[in-house]
């Protein structure tokens, strides 16, 4: 279902990148490496869980249609989804798992930073009690990039892998569109162009401390803001949404 405002596709983009990321990492219980990771990868995900939440319940208080938080996350179809392709890639291996987390961690605490002084007061409100979740998830996906990268010749080579891999998602996280510049110049918004050079700082610093080689292509998939998805979001959702779909308006 497309949406003609620009600040409900604006705010469906954010929650979704949150409830998508959260419901990856929510996959990872029972399987981690390490009980103490399965932890760490579960409250990452409820606090994903949480943002998408607020920023969802805005969206639908904007668009006036009486769709909630709810039916915005389990109501809508792949194509109605506005998140990145980056946080709807498979989990793969811990490496790829952590290469996708810490590529978004760091634009997320960037554009986050941004929204924080949003003119519009309820979205500067969510965007600097998500910052604080933020501060945490990049150091800690810092952190395994660090430790796995300049591990053992294994470690070092899914590491390196998973940052190739993943690559190619990361230019849409920087393409501005009609919607990020409608957003800005409405100083609500951050149009994401703006942040490219600061996340590939600090990535490149990471990266290096790490061993780590920065890929050089430039090329990049894009689509997801537009809801032009990968098959992987629809067997997410094919999981996420059963209960709902199955039972419409059941409650606990």
């Amino acid at each position: 279902m497309a949406n003609n405002d620009p600040f409900v596709d604006y705010l469906l983009r954010l929650g979704d990148n949150s409830l998508v990321l959260g419901h990856r990492l929510s996959e990872w219980v029972g399987h981690g490496p390490a009980i103490e990771e399965e932890l760490a990868v579960g409250n990452v995900a409820l606090d994903l869980l949480g943002q998408s939440r607020m920023w969802l319940s805005l969206a639908g208080e904007v668009e006036g249609q009486g769709r909630d938080e709810d039916k915005l996350a389990y109501l809508r179809d792949a194509g109605g989804y506005r998140n990145l392709l980056l946080v709807e890639q498979p989990n793969g291996d811990f490496a790829m798992t952590i290469a996708r987390q810490f590529y978004f961690d760091v634009f997320h605490h960037l554009l986050l930073g941004g929204l924080s002084r949003s003119g519009d007061p309820r979205v500067a409100e969510i965007a600097a009690k998500a910052l604080k979740e933020v501060d945490y998830h990049l150091r800690r996906s810092g952190d395994w990039v660090v430790r796995l990268g300049d591990g053992t010749e294994e470690s070092h080579r899914r590491m390196q892998t998973g940052i190739d891999d993943l690559w190619f998602y990361t230019g849409e996280m920087f393409e501005s569109d009609a919607v990020d510049q409608h957003m800005s110049a409405q100083d609500v918004g951050i149009d994401p162009s703006t942040l490219q050079p600061a996340w590939r700082e600090r990535v490149a610093a990471t990266l290096s401390v790490a061993t780590l080689d920065m890929p050089k292509t430039s090329w990049t998939q894009r689509g997801g803001k537009r809801g032009v998805h990968s098959e992987h979001l629809g067997y997410l959702l094919a999981e996420m949404q059963f209960l709902q779909r199955a039972y419409p308006g059941a409650s606990w």
